[in-house]
C-alpha cells in the first residue's frame, strides 16, 4: 500500500534553513555589519525561498538529493559571507543547523497535518503556527548553544571532528528520509502518521546526538585547555623556584666577597693580594651565569640551568655554536635542549659522589649537519627500547616522554635522536641537517 503524504511547502522548509543559519550568525563575531549585515540576510532569505521553489518540480531521487546539496550550500554560504570563523567552523555548523532546519519543517508540519489533516487552515493561522514553532526551537537551540560555545570567534573544532559531524549528518538525513524515496524497507513507513512520526522523531534524535557530540568535544578541548593552563602554571612556579635558588647563589657569593674584599685590604703581601684576585676572578666566572653562544634562547636556557647545576654541584661545561640553531623554533629548542639537560641534571643528582656529577654539552656543525651532543656521567644501567632510553620510574605512563618529545622535534627537521652508554657515560646525539639558506 503507497502512502499519500502532504508535502512540506517549499517555502517553510526554505524559511526553516535561513532561521537555522540565523542562530549561528547571531552567536559569532560578525564579518559583516549593520545594514550590509540586514541586507545580506535579506537577500539570502529570497535566494533560499526562490531556489526552493524552482526545484519543487525535480521529482527524481538523484535530483531531489542534488537539490538538498544545493540548499545546504547556501546555507553554508549564508553563514561564512556573515561571521568572522573558519571554514572548518562552518562547516560544523551549517551541518548541524541542516538537520535542525529539517526537524522544524518537519515538526512544524505533523502539528499542522494533525489539526488540519485535509483542509487548509487561515493564513493568519498558519503563519502564527510557523512563528510560534520556529521562534520557539531556535530560542531553546540559542540557549542551549550560548552555555557551551568557547567564545565568539571561533569552535576550535579539528578536522576528524567535522568529519564526524557530516557523516553523522548524512545517516540521519537518510534514515529520515527513506519512507519518501521507498516504502519497501526495514525502517520504512507506509501511512502518513508513521512517516512523519519517524522523520521527525529521527532528526530530533539526530539533534540530541549531535548536541551531545558537541557538548562532549567541548568538554573534552575544555580539559586540554586546562591541563595546559595547569602545566604553564606549574612551569611558571618552578622557572620562579629555580631564580629564586640563582638569587640565593649570587647573594652568598656577594656576601662572600665583601669578607673577601676586607682581607685584601688587609693583606700588606702584593703576591697573596694577587693570588687572591685572580681566585676572585675565576670565582666570578663560574658564577657570572653568562652563557654567550650566539642564540638568545640558548643563553637564557643554560644560564638557568648553570645556575641550577652550581646550586646542586654539578659541573656543567658547554662549547656551543648557537647561530647553528638558529633556524629552529624556539619551542623546539626548548623542547630538545631542556629536556636533554633535564634528563643529564635528574641523573647526575642520584651520583653521590660529587666529583663525578659532570655534564658535557656541545653544538658544532659536521658535513653540513649540526650535531647536538649531551654527555653525562651515569652509574646505573640504562635500558633501552626502539633506540631510546626507557624510564626508570616506577609510573612509565606519565614518564618517558622527554625523549620521544626531543626525537619528535629532530624528526620535523629532517634530523635524528640517538642514545648509548659505555664506561659509564651516557651519550645522547642529535644530527639535524642544515638548510641551504642557513649554510650559505
Amino acid at each position: 500500500m503507497e502512502a499519500v503524504i502532504r508535502d512540506i511547502p517549499r517555502l517553510y522548509t526554505a524559511i526553516a534553513e535561513w532561521s537555522a543559519c540565523l542562530i549561528t550568525i547571531i552567536m559569532f563575531r560578525k564579518r559583516l555589519q549593520g545594514i550590509r549585515l540586514y541586507l545580506t540576510a535579506a537577500v539570502m532569505l529570497v535566494v533560499q525561498v526562490t531556489f526552493m521553489n524552482l526545484t519543487k518540480s525535480l521529482n527524481s531521487n538523484v535530483m531531489w538529493i542534488l537539490c538538498m546539496v544545493g540548499a545546504v550550500a547556501l546555507m553554508f554560504a549564508f553563514i561564512f559571507m556573515c561571521c568572522k570563523i573558519k571554514v572548518v567552523d562552518a562547516i560544523y555548523c551549517c551541518a548541524r543547523d541542516f538537520i535542525l532546519a529539517e526537524f522544524m519543517a518537519s515538526f512544524e508540519w505533523q502539528i499542522y497535518c494533525f489539526f488540519w489533516p485535509a483542509a487548509e487552515a487561515p493564513i493568519w493561522m498558519r503563519c502564527l503556527l510557523l512563528m510560534v514553532t520556529y521562534g520557539g526551537i531556535c530560542l531553546i537551540m540559542y540557549r542551549l548553544d550560548r552555555l557551551h560555545v568557547p567564545g565568539r570567534d571561533t569552535l576550535n573544532v579539528e578536522t576528524k571532528e567535522v568529519i564526524s559531524i557530516v557523516v553523522i549528518v548524512v545517516i540521519i538525513f537518510i534514515i529520515s528520509n527513506l519512507s519518501f524515496v521507498s516504502a519497501n524497507t526495514p525502517f520504512s513507513g507506509m501511512y502518513n502518521e508513521e512517516i512523519m512520526n519517524i522523520r521527525t522523531i529521527v532528526d530530533l534524535g539526530g539533534l540530541a546526538i549531535l548536541y551531545a557530540y558537541f557538548v562532549q568535544c567541548s568538554e573534552l578541548r575544555t580539559r586540554t585547555e586546562l591541563e595546559a593552563m595547569q602545566n604553564v602554571f606549574k612551569n611558571q612556579y618552578q622557572q620562579y623556584q629555580q631564580s629564586k635558588e640563582s638569587i640565593d647563589i649570587i647573594n652568598r657569593k656577594y656576601h662572600d666577597f665583601k669578607h673577601q674584599i676586607a682581607v685584601l685590604r688587609a693583606e700588606t703581601d702584593m703576591e697573596k693580594k694577587n693570588a687572591f684576585l685572580d681566585e676572585m676572578e675565576e670565582d666570578i666566572k663560574n658564577y657570572e651565569a653568562q652563557n654567550k653562544t650566539g642564540n638568545q634562547v640558548l643563553d637564557t636556557l643554560l644560564t638557568s640551568k648553570s645556575l641550577y647545576c652550581a646550586r646542586k654541584d654539578i659541573g656543567l661545561t658547554s662549547v656551543v655554536d648557537g647561530k647553528l640553531v638558529d633556524f629552529i623554533y624556539t619551542m623546539d629548542l626548548c623542547s630538545i635542549f631542556g629536556n636533554a639537560l633535564d634528563n643529564a641534571i635528574e641523573c647526575e643528582q642520584k651520583i653521590k659522589d660529587h666529583s663525578k656529577r659532570l655534564i658535557h654539552l656541545s653544538v658544532s656543525a659536521k658535513k653540513g649537519f649540526v650535531l647536538i651532543r649531551v654527555e653525562n656521567y651515569c652509574e646505573e644501567k640504562v635500558v633501552f627500547k626502539d633506540s631510546l632510553p626507557q624510564t626508570s620510574k616506577i609510573d612509565k605512563t606519565i614518564h618517558g616522554y622527554g625523549m620521544k618529545s626531543m626525537r619528535h622535534a629532530a624528526q620535523k627537521y629532517g634530523g635524528t635522536l640517538t642514545a648509548s652508554q659505555s664506561n659509564n657515560w651516557f651519550e645522547l646525539k642529535i644530527l639535524i641537517p642544515i638548510p641551504a639558506e642557513q649554510a650559505l
